[in-house]
């Protein structure tokens, strides 16, 4: 049995499932944390089979849970281990720890955390902390030291020790030599002051995120004193019902600003997770929320009735330079509106113009469509 919080990552219940354990999930609180009491009955109804509880911190909601401890305890009392998502590790380096807080195991995501992009292999590639007492039944090397040179490990050979793994999970037993070098001279030149550093300014940064727009966005989850960790959840579903408008209205919308739109209904539907690491500038971080700070006085506009809900800025964004420059505008708001939201929109070099408008994101979802050139064309004359 695992036990894992209904705020986890999908990949969570996913990853024991496929590692052959039955998943039981672990009520919320509404404030965002794991429901104890729940945990200790799941815990204590399942104790003869638990194997262990799977947690992210800071939480999936991006908050410091004040229980985690306290949850891992729980486990721990009933025999089970505590498996710990490295995915929220920009949060915790220099200030605390897995080990610390009470996880037995924990993956450590080199992507974000350690320098490498979020994509092209990142999230894939990172080293797996564990305490001794598991050391022996981490994967094996697919190679091995002999008469002075190196072979293939022998896979079958019975090992020394009769708890440890003689498989091996990857061909290079060192990890990937174009990714790994990265993380090491980012480690090497940041230095434990540089790294703590980092992970203070993942905080700040998204705290001073939250308390600008928190008058024009409800935050969804903080910690007791009215703070997040590295990561913050604006709520938008009201305005869906207020003024006809969704996420992925403000999404479209944000391209106009040139900005990417932070991750979309995820953990809660409706909603924006904002989170901006330690790597960007005030400069940008100001951009980004006067954008938002914009895009909700817009929707304000739509609420008292001053722009129609059907034809509006963020219902037919993002607008092109061919759409905006063709001789028929067939829209009630302007071309100014639309392409310069903000005066900053028209300093040299500051506007991005989104080659395609609007599309239909769940056809696309839903229906396979191949540009490929017909097969006809590679067939020999």
């Amino acid at each position: 049995i695992c036990l894992i919080p209904t705020s986890a990552h999908g990949t969570n219940p996913a990853s024991a499932v496929i590692a052959g354990m039955t998943v039981v999930p672990v009520a919320c609180l509404s404030n965002g944390d794991i429901n104890l009491d729940d945990l200790r009955d799941k815990a204590t109804q399942h104790a003869a089979e638990l194997a262990c509880l799977m947690i992210t911190y800071p939480s999936t909601h991006g908050v410091f849970e004040e229980t985690v401890t306290e949850a891992c305890k729980i486990i721990h009392d009933r025999g089970g281990l505590v498996y710990m998502d490295g995915a929220n590790m920009n949060a915790q380096v220099g200030l605390t720890s897995p080990g610390i807080i009470g996880a037995d195991v924990c993956h450590l995501n080199l992507h974000k955390t350690f320098c490498i992009p979020h994509g092209g292999g990142g999230p894939g590639m990172g080293p797996i902390a564990c305490t001794e007492a598991l050391a022996p039944y981490l994967p094996g090397s697919p190679i091995e030291m002999a008469d002075g040179g190196w072979r293939m490990a022998d896979v079958n050979a019975k090992p020394s020790d009769p708890t440890a793994m003689t498989y091996a999970v990857s061909a290079a037993p060192f990890g990937s030599p174009m990714i790994l070098p990265i993380s090491w001279a980012y480690i090497a030149m940041m230095g434990a002051g540089g790294l703590t550093s980092a992970t203070r300014y993942a905080i700040l940064n998204a705290n001073y995120m939250a308390k600008r727009l928190s008058p024009h966005y409800p935050i969804l989850f903080t910690g007791k004193r009215g703070t997040c960790a590295h990561e913050f959840i604006i709520d938008c579903r009201a305005f869906e019902k207020a003024a006809h408008v969704t996420v992925e209205d403000i999404a479209k919308r944000l391209m106009d600003f040139g900005i990417h739109a932070p991750t979309m209904s995820w953990p809660v539907a409706g909603t924006m997770m904002i989170e901006p690491t330690e790597s960007e500038s005030l400069a940008e971080l100001d951009r980004v929320c006067d954008a938002l700070i914009e895009i909700r006085a817009e929707i304000g506009a739509i609420e008292r009735g001053e722009m129609s809900q059907e034809d509006n800025p963020l219902k037919h964004a993002p607008h092109t330079a061919a759409h905006l420059t063709a001789d028929a505008w067939p829209h009630a708001y302007s071309r100014e509106l639309a392409a310069y939201p903000v005066p900053a929109l028209r300093e040299p070099g500051a506007k991005y113009w989104p080659p395609v408008g609007r599309i239909d994101n769940p056809y696309g979802d839903r229906n396979l469509v191949c540009t490929c050139p017909p097969m006809t064309e590679y067939a020999p004359a």
